[in-house]
C-alpha cells in the first residue's frame, strides 16, 4: 500500500499523509487485480457496489483434470474452520454461508484445465474449496487436495478482471490483469 500512496502524492501532487482505501483484496497467494480508492467517498460507493453485489469478479485458473460439464453453475455452502480451510456442503448447516460461482472451460490440456470463473459471492477460499469439491483442485493449492505443486507454494488462481462502475462519472470501468509470471506453461 506504501507504493500506491506514494504513486497518488506524485500522480496527483497530494501534500502530506494520503487517503488510500483498499476496496478488494485477494488472499496471499493469488495475484491479479486488486481495487483502490482515493477518496473516501469514493471508497464508500465502490464498498456499496461490492455488498450489494452490482461488480463483476471474473477469475482465471488451471485446475486438475477435465471438469465435465465444461461450463456450469455451483451452488453450495461453505464453512470456514478453525484450520484456515473451508468446508463445502450441499445444504444448509450450522455456521455454513451460501457460495454461488460460474464456470467456463477456456481450454483444456492433457492433465488439467483452463477456466474463465465469475464469482457471483465472495466467500473465504471459495473458488479453491469449490472446484476442490468437485474434484478439480487448483494446480498448485496443496491445502484442497492438488497432486502439483508451483514455486513459492503459489497456486495456479488469478484475478483476471474487475468490472464496477466509477463513483463518481458513474461510467463502466473493467480492469484487467494479465496472467502472473509464475503462470503455469502448458
Amino acid at each position: 500500500m506504501g507504493q500506491v500512496k506514494k504513486w497518488i502524492q506524485t500522480e496527483f501532487q497530494k501534500p502530506g499523509n494520503v487517503f488510500l482505501g483498499l476496496i478488494h483484496r485477494l488472499d496471499r497467494n493469488v495475484s491479479g487485480v486488486v481495487l483502490f480508492a482515493r477518496t473516501s467517498k469514493g471508497a464508500s460507493r465502490l464498498s456499496k457496489q461490492f455488498r450489494e453485489k452490482t461488480t463483476q469478479k471474473i477469475y482465471r485458473t488451471i485446475v486438475e483434470g477435465k471438469p465435465n460439464p465444461k461450463q456450469t453453475k455451483l451452488c453450495h455452502h461453505l464453512r470456514k474452520e478453525k484450520s484456515l480451510k473451508s468446508t463445502v456442503f450441499q445444504r444448509p448447516g450450522k455456521d455454513t454461508q451460501y457460495a454461488e460461482l460460474e464456470y467456463k472451460t477456456l481450454e483444456n490440456y492433457p492433465d488439467s484445465s483452463l477456466l474463465e470463473v465469475k464469482l457471483y459471492t465472495g466467500r473465504f477460499h471459495q473458488i479453491r474449496a469449490q472446484l476442490a469439491f468437485i474434484g478439480h483442485p487448483i494446480s498448485g493449492d496443496k491445502k484442497y487436495g492438488a497432486a502439483t505443486t508451483l514455486p513459492e507454494k503459489k497456486i495456479a488462481l488469478y484475478a483476471h478482471r474487475l468490472i464496477f462502475e466509477h463513483p463518481i462519472s458513474k461510467e463502466e470501468v473493467c480492469v484487467e490483469s494479465p496472467p502472473p509470471t509464475y503462470w503455469p506453461m502448458r
